[in-house]
């Protein structure tokens, strides 16, 4: 660990921008323990840059914090029953939980490779079921849920809070409903907003049992349902790429209240988009750089240092100069050897709102002074005194 310091010695104020303000505001933890949740994937197709751009920031995070002498248990959930991978399962005629497995694997392949610190706890939306049907039953006697057409639907007209973690207007909250799976135009739904929390499956689809009929969970459901399993009530920070502060945070945040009557996160933390050819690196877009293409040619360190150059907040585009640069830091670095050169600045910079490029540029600085690096550098999880961490064939589970 960098500089581990008592928890209750330090006066270092970490600031983070927080969705819901709208501001960069001191991140304060209640005690010395910080729980935070960071949204999965959804396993049925390998792992990409923009995933693993968002992992590596809250990863680089948690190193801050315990740097700083916190503990921190990061929940990350696979969301291995939903519409896409349930989609990709058919398409391939595979079952959708062998599909889930492979390329779980090779996801964690991925985040081991990366040397991502790991996840507290890492669960799938299928072990949750029971806890999944126990929460629906409790926004349901709140008053914040009905029936209808074989489904749950939570009711956003009990909750005029709906809307204030992303700020949206409600036309730009129908917007990207339509866009991303909120299915505004269902005819069972009071209001087109209103979102699912169980549904009937389909021909073919898995179901289980409920009390409103055999189905399965809504997309939001599961988060909020194993935050609270994991973490309590109320969890320190959420996080999670920018496309999914609508609706999946918004649902969650108000459903998870509506359930326990508590808030439920109390700072949000969203990732900006990678983009590729002018749009948002997707699945569904098909313009993907997938870390294990990567792993063939660079050593894993300069994937980190490609990603930590950009700063978490604003979205940047992929191009073929990235990683050549990083892998001539990484040399420059190594080069510089061992010492604390840079490493106050690092720290400064990451606790002005996690500003990674300038703690490259600190430890840039101080690596053409001829000073060693290895400890700032560990602050942004690139660990000079390892081999060097480039793809094993074998490794990879095709």
């Amino acid at each position: 660990m960098v500089g581990h310091r008592k928890f209750a010695s330090f006066n270092i104020v970490l600031k983070l921008y927080d969705t819901a303000s709208k501001a960069v505001i001191p991140f304060e933890p209640e005690g010395p323990i910080v729980t935070m949740y960071t949204c999965g994937i959804t396993p049925y197709d390998a792992t990409h840059l923009g995933h693993a751009t968002t992992y590596v920031t809250y990863d680089v995070l948690q190193r801050r914090l315990r740097d700083l002498g916190y503990e921190t248990r990061c929940v990350r959930n696979i969301t291995d029953v939903d519409d896409s991978i349930l989609a990709k399962a058919r398409e391939i005629d595979v079952h959708y939980l062998d599909l889930a497995a492979a390329e779980t694997a090779r996801f964690d392949d991925d985040m081991e490779a990366l040397d991502m610190l790991p996840s507290w706890s890492e669960p799938r939306a299928t072990s949750a079921i029971a806890d999944i049907r126990g929460f629906i039953g409790m926004v349901l006697a709140n008053g914040h849920a009905y029936e209808a057409g074989g489904a749950v639907y939570f009711d956003i007209s009990t909750w005029p809070d709906f809307g204030t973690i992303s700020g949206y207007d409600h036309d730009t909250m129908l917007e990207y409903a339509a866009e991303r799976g909120g299915r505004p135009d269902d005819p069972n739904k009071r209001n087109p907003l209103d979102f699912v929390l169980w549904q009937p499956s389909a021909d073919g689809e898995p179901a289980w049992d409920s009390l409103w009929g055999p189905g399965r969970p809504g997309w939001h459901i599961e988060c909020s349902a194993l935050a609270l399993r994991e973490l309590g009530t109320t969890i320190d920070l959420h996080g999670g790429g920018a496309d999914l502060i609508f609706p999946h945070h918004e649902c969650e945040a108000a459903q998870s209240a509506a359930a326990t009557g508590e808030p439920f996160v109390r700072h949000w933390m969203h990732q900006a988009m990678v983009r590729m050819d002018g749009e948002k690196m997707s699945k569904s877009l098909g313009n993907l750089v997938f870390v294990s293409d990567l792993r063939k040619e660079y050593d894993t360190r300069a994937i980190r240092l490609g990603i930590v150059a950009n700063h978490y907040r604003t979205a940047w585009e992929w191009n073929d100069d990235m990683m050549p640069e990083a892998a001539a830091r990484l040399q420059r670095w190594l080069a510089a050897g061992r010492g604390d050169g840079g490493l106050e600045e690092a720290r400064a910079a990451l606790d002005d709102d996690l500003d990674t490029p300038s703690a490259v540029a600190a430890i840039d600085a101080a690596a053409e002074q001829g000073l060693g690096v290895d400890r700032a550098a560990l602050l942004l999880g690139v660990d000079l005194n390892a081999g060097p961490a480039t793809i094993r064939p074998s490794s990879i589970v095709e």
